[in-house]
């Protein structure tokens, strides 16, 4: 005991010091680390210091794809967007602040109900399609008078998505019409444009084509690619750095055990199936990957494989199994009706619930009692529209009397779906919905044919562990032995894969061509560097090992990815070398004879359309056949876009022209000052834009 009390005394400050440095060490460790990982997370991004912030943007976005649902608009999409309109919106908001734009008290009753008022289609009469002002005043109103949680959230979407959108929208249109009325055109230059337009040349050429000389003899080296690039820097400019990658696959989509397995569960069902006297009950136990629709489809509609099979078959008995997508199903044929393809109703609705939430706004006997007072009104003689009008919770409906116009079968829930087909036209009745309470009446329908009601049995055909197990273990094998491009393509090699090639994939992305939606492996693409290659990614039914290829940065081009665009110009350009000093001769008929050419005319040539016949678009020749120097003369040798000519000018006139200066000038002033404002291109180019997306989505 006393030699370890001895080492403990003496070793106390040892211990003590030890302790310190970890606790410093660690202080300094965390401080460095929250440096190094901060993130402000609620700064989607700046526009000339002006912030985005992630969280009122986030609102934005859920709204509008909560509006959007119904047209299969993705939340990426929506945001890209947004993103984009709240640049734009910034943009020029700064350069309406420095002109000390804005919009007055006044003013502002002309933005919310003028001609472009936000609430228009909210407060329009369909049938008329006057927009009812008072009524639109009166709602807005009663929404600024608000006091409760609901009415002030309320007030505050009307505030941030209807009003401020079309005050902005006033203040951008002011600061458009001033920069597009300060364009003018000078009385010169019109009348320039004006004899430009109406003058015709016709000229004597002779061609020489850059196909007589083989691509193969003359070579282009990245050097000349690079010097071209430096020379004509404003045509290559990339404007947002991407980054290539190439990929292989290791499927585990399911294999032909797998897809026996899955027939073999199914056909064990398929007794129990058939002789099961209630098919939603018997699929509710065993579940399907087809929902039972318990309704009518008629033939013309129904979509499956094996349709006549299935159709021809008495009622209650069975077909199948059979392969309906990536499933094995089996249809029971449970009935058949005389249904028309379409109906039309028109309806009036006591709502007992909210469809948006879901929230009870009505309970289910008042909703009960009223509806069946509408009903007996109506059997009394009185209107259906003015009852509609007053009565209907379906606004979507209402200011055309409740008329839901012709729809088809199934696109309705099933109650009100079966009440508007088994029914003929003129029918009138209560039925309940989920919705709450409506009073139904048959308007028109098309000629009845066979509707059947069809049960569908249906398991999926999934990959099992085994399979699963294989293509993972294959793909992590494999990224673990590539390291770089090098191995990665030898290592595909040696397995018979393809490297398949992505490229121009930028931080924002949310799809990679090839690979589908990916956000993951795009995040990958840019924590990483060029050269790395990844663990697998699970896309779909597939393990994907890639590997970054290469990046493109912002700014001028790089030789690699503007070659094939360059390549061919510099090869022409140096052929044009090769073949000018073969056009000798005094006159052009000299120039033809030496050249091995024919001497060509080409006549009515116009100076603001740059396509020559039989040759295509040569806007050198074009401009050379306008120049009166060389009336009577020969030019110089011309490298064009196809080929090396030489010209003679038979003549310069005027012809007839098609309208007057005046409307010429007028006509082109407006269509230099409606290009202007197609884009804010000009405005990016000089702000400072700051984009986080990329680390936050």
């Amino acid at each position: 005991m006393s030699i370890i009390q001895n080492i403990r005394e003496r070793g106390a400050w040892i211990i003590f010091g030890i302790i310190a440095i970890a606790l410093i060490a660690f202080i300094l460790q965390d401080g460095i680390g929250r440096k190094r990982g901060s993130n402000d997370v609620s700064t989607l991004g700046k526009v000339n210091g002006e912030v985005i912030n992630k969280r009122e943007f986030d609102e934005k976005v859920d709204i509008q794809v909560q509006n959007y649902a119904s047209q299969g608009v993705k939340r990426e999409q929506m945001i890209g967007y947004l993103w984009n309109q709240e640049v734009d919106r910034l943009l020029f908001s700064t350069e309406a602040d420095k002109l000390g734009i804005s919009v007055g008290t006044k003013e502002l009753s002309d933005v919310l109900f003028g001609n472009e008022s936000p609430f228009k289609q909210e407060f329009t009469d369909k049938s008329t399609g006057e927009f009812k002002v008072n009524d639109a005043k009166n709602a807005l109103a009663k929404i600024k008078k608000g006091k409760t949680k609901e009415e002030l959230q309320q007030k505050t979407q009307v505030e941030k998505f209807y009003i401020e959108p079309a005050v902005e929208n006033r203040i951008r249109n002011k600061y458009q019409a001033l920069v597009v009325k300060g364009v003018q055109m000078p009385k010169w230059l019109a009348e320039k444009q004006y004899a430009d337009l109406n003058n015709i040349a016709s000229i004597n050429y002779v061609a020489v084509p850059y196909t007589t000389i083989s691509d193969s003899s003359v070579k282009v080296t990245n050097d000349e690619v690079a010097n071209y690039l430096k020379e004509n820097p404003a045509a290559y400019q990339v404007e947002e750095t991407s980054r290539n990658i190439g990929y292989i696959g290791f499927s585990a989509a399911p294999s032909a055990s797998d897809s026996l397995n899955a027939k073999n569960e199914i056909i064990a069902l398929k007794d129990a199936f058939k002789t099961a006297p209630d098919a939603a009950s018997f699929l509710n136990k065993t579940g399907s990957e087809i929902p039972f629709y318990n309704s009518y489809i008629s033939k013309k509609i129904l979509q499956i494989p094996a349709k006549d099979s299935v159709l021809s078959m008495p009622i209650g008995n069975v077909y199948g199994p059979y392969v309906d997508g990536k499933n094995y199903t089996i249809a029971k044929l449970l009935g058949t009706k005389q249904w028309p393809d379409s109906t039309g109703v028109r309806h009036i609705l006591v709502a007992t619930t909210n469809p948006q939430n879901g929230q009870q706004v009505k309970d289910d006997s008042s909703a009960k009692k009223l509806i069946d007072s509408i009903s007996a009104a109506i059997k009394g003689g009185a209107s259906f529209e003015a009852l509609c009008e007053k009565y209907s919770d379906d606004g979507g409906s209402k200011a055309k009397g409740g008329d839901l116009g012709m729809f088809g079968q199934a696109q309705m829930v099933p109650a009100f779906n079966d009440y508007a087909f088994d029914n003929s036209v003129g029918t009138k009745g209560v039925i309940k919905t989920d919705f709450g309470y409506h009073y139904v009446e048959i308007l028109k329908q098309t000629p009845r044919g066979p509707a059947y009601k069809i049960a569908y049995l249906s398991k999926p055909i999934i990959p099992s562990n085994e399979t699963i197990n294989s293509a993972s273990t294959a793909a992590a094998q494999f990224a673990s032995t590539s390291k770089d491009v090098k191995s990665f393509n030898e290592n595909a090699v040696k397995l018979g894969k393809q490297v398949l090639p992505a490229t121009g994939i930028k931080a924002n992305d949310f799809e990679i061509q090839g690979l589908g939606e990916t956000r993951q492996t795009v995040r990958w693409i840019y924590e990483k560097n060029v050269n790395d290659v990844s663990e697998p990614f699970e896309i779909a039914d597939t393990y994907i090992v890639a590997v970054i290829t290469a990046e493109e940065k912002a700014g001028l081009a790089s030789v690699e990815a503007a070659r094939p665009q360059v390549e061919g110009i510099i090869r022409d350009q140096k052929k044009a070398e090769k073949i000018k000093p073969t056009l000798k001769g005094g006159s052009i008929e000299a120039i033809a004879a030496s050249a091995k050419a024919l001497v060509q005319k080409a006549d009515s040539l116009s100076f603001t359309y740059s396509m020559v016949p039989g040759l295509g678009n040569e806007p050198k020749l074009i401009g050379a056949a306008f120049n009166k120097a060389l009336v009577n003369k020969v030019s110089e040798p011309i490298a064009g876009n196809t080929g090396v000519f030489v010209l003679s000018v038979n003549n310069v006139s005027a012809k007839q022209a098609q309208q007057e200066l005046n409307f010429f000038k007028e006509e082109s002033l407006n269509r230099t000052r409606s290009s202007l404002f197609r884009s804010n291109t000009s405005l990016k180019k000089v702000a400072t834009i700051v984009d986080n997306r990329s680390k936050l989505y």
